[in-house]
């Protein structure tokens, strides 16, 4: 039994060196060729952290993206029912105006013209709420971005500067909803 064992022993020992012998000094042309496999792996290494960082931004721009659409979508959801609201607005206000002041005075149109008040009350109210506000033009010079220039008249005030307005502008917070339709001084002959 132990002559047995001796000879696995041996075996093993046989083992062990020819495994000394692989790991042994390289050659000079496996050293080259494991020092250029190790080249290339680093540049693939090199190129695929590029390649998470370069996806990590993206998805990050992607979601401030995606973030940012979700916000102006939420603040100017209603752009398109206000442009139609403010016609009925303005419809409101130029019955109104155009009510003589003898029928305004008359017993029978108070109630009429004091709900018509109120409705207008409400409809600011409701666009001051919604971040819609009206566009103050006349004394002011013309700014293409909010106003619109419809005719020049002649005036005393500086060239540009809007002296009648024919419709009110609008914006809703940071843009415009309907630019002023308006008119402008211009240079006297």
């Amino acid at each position: 039994m132990t002559s047995m064992m001796e000879e696995e022993k041996i075996e093993v020992a046989e083992t062990d060196t020819s495994a000394e012998v692989a790991d042994g000094p390289l050659h000079l042309g496996e050293a080259e060729l494991l020092a250029e496999r190790i080249t290339v792996l680093e540049a693939e290494l090199a190129e695929s952290k590029a390649a998470v960082l370069y996806a990590h931004a993206e998805a990050q721009n992607v979601r401030r993206r995606s973030e940012k659409e979700a916000v102006d979508a939420r603040a100017y959801a209603v752009t398109a029912f206000a442009r139609a609201i403010l016609s009925v607005a303005d419809n409101r206000a130029r019955g109104l105006s155009a009510m003589p002041d003898e029928l305004r005075a008359d017993e029978k149109m108070k109630g009429l013209v004091a709900g018509l008040e109120a409705t207008g009350r409400e409809l600011e109210a409701i666009f001051a709420r919604n971040g819609i506000t009206k566009i103050h033009s006349v004394g002011e010079m013309l700014d293409p971005n909010r106003h619109q220039a419809m005719l020049e008249m002649p005036s005393d005030a500086a060239p540009g500067t809007i002296v009648q307005e024919m419709q009110a502008g609008y914006m809703i917070r940071d843009r415009l909803l309907r630019p002023a339709l308006v008119a402008v001084a211009k240079k006297p002959e």
